[in-house]
């Protein structure tokens, strides 16, 4: 429950906040206790007191503000009804509204760091009574008529001189009232209600089904030759006894990553097919009967359906891009077809190339999909140095995170300071921030949390990592930003210091580069500033952005040092490196594709979702679906998470992530040019936060509209489509 529950509070913000939960089992106080007036969470200099938070005074403190954001709204409303009243809807809205909401917000923000970084402070329980009571505080004010009309009226022309970016405050205002049927009349409004309580039981329905499901599989492995060549941490993962793992049994689960772990590792075939089948009919008719999703998958569709034409859209997806930078679906149908005539023809020939290998090195039967893991593992050795323990030796926690301070203290004109502070556990440090042209104060801080911690930690899986937004800026509060990270990367025992594997080193690059954009935003209003109101499919631009950084060698060489012999990462195994980005490429893009149109269909056409998928595979994937092939029935992030009509934000965030950085790249030998785009990309993406449409932003960065060509050379499949032009 917590891993889904933490998926849902840390993804982008929707603009569809009529979400609802059910069995609370903690009651938020109303009212605290002798609560003081100021914040009881924060010290003297506006920082939390973390080593003082008790769950008691979170609830009380969170009880109390959100009580004060509601009378707040009850009170902008009073004076909108007034009729001697001439309204500034600057002044006389948005300003109270920000205020109050940034402190309410910061409570929220502590209590979800707690619930992050140390869940014995702060239990599932009593974090899903937080979330939820700020979640129906702060949505009050987007659902008041009162409110939503003056907006209108303002941005309309009757409120004054107004700039672009009170008008895209406005714009959120109203679309947000739009989505949550503000307009709607009383009927319609009942249907809705109806329509979004039963979307809340159907999503908890399916996810606990596909659960279920998960945990009820496992495969016992008692012959340790199968096992001998897994990596550690898969064998640790598996074995029965974690502190012996070279002794069995062990069980091989359906949870990720042991899943996608074992099918690349493991060399009984039979064994492989029978944890992948269970993998693909997960929660259908071909397991148990009584956890299929079939059902369930056409229910929430035919809700959501419904859901769209109560508010006025055609369909789901539709309603959707209302909160897209996308815009159109017609849009995000030339993305896919633009890059799908790169990677089918790509994919053919890896594909080919791979069965042959597999083949040569011992394959006697059909190539199939439950194939591609393993050959395509083994074909990567074959052709590269890539090893990811020897990787893993060249970047100490402490060496990959001082190249990076440095990188961003040299792009983007600023610098960290540690400062001693209150922290949840010894382990957490704090920085400050500061601008090198204006070095007297800090612009903002965050805190930062590296370690793996077995019974306090939410963990997806080794390489997750989360970026929380514990206060926004906010120019009539007078507040800076604060940020925390939080990983699980290995601890230092034994006097050997943490080391990461390439994928730790980008997930904290890219929870970095989410961080700076939040830090290091100069946008005054708080709904606007960060990450706040920004479009679902380029919340994740900027942290790309920084992923991206690690492609180029010198970076590589910076942020590396052999934990023994201090030697910078060798260029062969950067080479491999770049190479095992680029393996299989075609494959894994196309598969992405296949899943991005999936979402699309299945929230536009009406028909059987199996119709759908056998319509859809051969366009997409050019082995064989398998006949009891049920993913559709699991597909948790479109029918039970917060990418419903939205999974082609991955690719779409990806596109535009490698176009920027392809600016960087193309001015990588003067250090003067990559200066001057490191300073662009700060005045833009890490700057003005959703207070510009995504698409001007992008085109103030790199002055055009964006491309996927960029992506499609990262990708190394760029050659294909030439090769189709010429065709």
């Amino acid at each position: 429950m917590s891993i889904t529950f933490a998926k849902r509070i840390l993804s982008p913000r929707s603009f569809l906040i009529n979400q609802r939960r059910y069995g609370y089992v903690v009651l938020v106080p109303e009212i605290g206790e002798d609560l003081p007036n100021k914040n009881p969470l924060l010290s003297s200099d506006g920082l939390p007191e973390f080593n003082n938070i008790t769950i008691e005074n979170c609830l009380a403190a969170i009880g109390k503000q959100a009580l004060e954001v509601e009378k707040t709204v009850q009170n902008v409303e009073k004076e909108l009804s007034r009729p001697d009243k001439t309204v500034n809807v600057l002044e006389d809205v948005i300003a109270p509204l920000d205020e109050i909401g940034v402190q309410l917000e910061t409570t929220w923000g502590i209590a979800k760091t707690l619930y992050m970084g140390n869940s014995s402070l702060m239990p599932t329980k009593s974090y899903i009574a937080i979330n939820d009571r700020g979640r129906k505080a702060n949505f009050a004010k987007f659902i008041s008529a009162p409110i939503y009309h003056s907006i209108s009226d303002a941005r309309r022309g009757k409120g004054g001189n107004l700039t672009e970016v009170d008008n895209r405050l406005l714009d959120k205002f109203l679309l947000e009232g739009r989505l949550n049927g503000i307009n709607l009349d009383e009927k319609k409004k009942s249907v809705l209600t109806a329509v979004t309580n039963k979307l809340g039981e159907e999503r908890s329905k399916f996810q606990e089904r596909v659960n279920l499901s998960t945990k009820r599989f496992y495969q016992t492995i008692d012959n340790y030759n199968i096992v001998k060549d897994f990596p550690q941490d898969l064998l640790q993962a598996i074995s029965s006894n974690p502190l012996n793992p070279s002794r069995g049994p062990w069980q091989v689960g359906l949870q990720q990553p042991v899943y996608d772990k074992f099918l690349e590792h493991c060399n009984d075939r039979d064994l492989r097919w029978n944890v992948w089948q269970a993998y693909t009919r997960r929660a259908s008719l071909f397991r148990e009967k009584s956890l299929s999703n079939s059902v369930c998958a056409e229910e929430i569709r035919a809700l959501r359906q419904q859901q769209a034409e109560t508010l006025g859209f055609e369909n789901y997806v539709q309603m959707s891009m209302e909160t897209k930078m996308a815009g159109s679906v017609k849009n995000v149908q030339n993305l896919i077809s633009d890059l799908l005539t790169s990677s089918r023809p790509a994919q053919e020939t890896e594909l080919e190339k791979l069965a042959e290998f597999a083949s040569a090195n011992g394959l006697q039967h059909n190539f199939e999909m439950y194939d591609i893991p393993f050959w395509k593992c083994k074909q990567l050795k074959s052709i590269s140095a890539y090893d990811e323990d020897m990787i893993r030796e060249y970047f100490p926690v402490n060496q990959v995170l001082g190249g990076l301070f440095e990188l961003c203290e040299n792009l983007f004109q600023i610098k960290f300071v540690e400062r001693s502070v209150s922290v949840w556990h010894e382990d957490v440090k704090f920085y400050d921030i500061f601008d090198q042209t204006d070095g007297t104060q800090p612009i903002s801080g965050f805190y930062l949390d590296l370690y793996s911690r077995e019974n306090d930690k939410i963990r997806m899986q080794p390489t997750s990592g989360w970026m929380i937004g514990i206060r926004n800026r906010c120019k009539v509060s007078n507040i800076s930003p604060l940020a925390a990270l939080i990983f699980n990367f290995q601890i230092p025992l034994y006097g050997k210091p943490s080391l990461l594997s390439f994928r730790d080193v980008e997930t904290l690059f890219k929870n970095f580069g989410k961080a700076l954009q939040h830090l290091l935003t100069q946008v005054h209003y708080n709904e606007l500033a960060g990450l706040s109101n920004i479009e679902w499919d380029v919340v994740e631009v900027s942290g790309l952005v920084m992923s991206h950084m690690l492609l180029h060698g010198n970076t590589l060489k910076k942020i590396s040092s052999h934990y023994t012999t201090e030697q910078p990462l060798p260029d062969n195994l950067i080479e491999a490196i770049k190479m095992e980005k680029q393996h299989m490429a075609g494959f894994m893009l196309s598969r992405e594709l296949y899943f991005t149109t999936l979402d699309l269909e299945l929230y536009s056409k009406p028909q059987f979702w199996m119709d759908v998928v056998k319509e859809l595979w051969p366009q997409f994937c050019l082995l064989p679906l398998d006949g009891r092939d049920s993913h559709v029935c699991s597909f948790t992030d479109i029918f039970s998470g917060d990418y419903a009509a939205a999974y082609f934000s991955h690719i779409w965030a990806k596109v535009i992530a490698a176009d920027i950085y392809s600016n960087f790249y193309e001015v990588r030998n003067n250090e003067q040019n990559v200066e001057a785009v490191g300073k662009r990309f700060r005045d833009t993406y890490l700057s003005l936060g959703g207070s510009v449409h995504p698409s001007e932003v992008f085109r103030k960065f790199r002055g055009r509209d964006p491309s996927p060509k960029a992506l499609l050379k990262t990708l190394g499949l760029n050659n294909f489509a030439r090769k189709q032009q010429e065709e």
